[in-house]
């Protein structure tokens, strides 16, 4: 997890990580906010979604591939991680914690 010292590989949130020095935006999702969530809700499914994505990026070797935008207005590298072909993305979407990125972002809260 990513704390207040030099960020090489950690992970931010769920859709957000550090690796090589490089912050990294997975692509085709959007996990809930945890800098600062605006509810409970959004707080327990954003740090479940962060914990997840800790657990299937240390499971082994995973790709990097760049999309059609290099960067987000934030500086992060937005890029598809998989893993065997398959989306961590799509993982975090199919355990209800994250959602497809569909250009924009939808609230968490009821």
């Amino acid at each position: 997890m990513c704390g207040n010292s030099r960020r090489v590989n950690c992970v931010v949130d769920g859709d957000t990580f550090w690796f090589h020095a490089k912050k990294i935006r997975i692509a085709d999702i959007d996990a809930p906010e945890l800098s600062p969530p605006r509810c409970e809700v959004e707080r327990a499914k954003g740090e479940a979604a962060k914990q997840r994505l800790l657990a299937l990026l240390n499971n082994g070797k995973f790709s990097i591939t760049a999309t059609g935008r290099d960067q987000d207005r934030f500086g992060r590298d937005l890029r598809i991680i998989t893993r065997h072909g398959r989306s961590i993305g799509t993982v975090l979407v199919e355990e209800n914690l994250a959602r497809r990125w569909d250009g924009g972002r939808r609230p968490w809260c009821n």
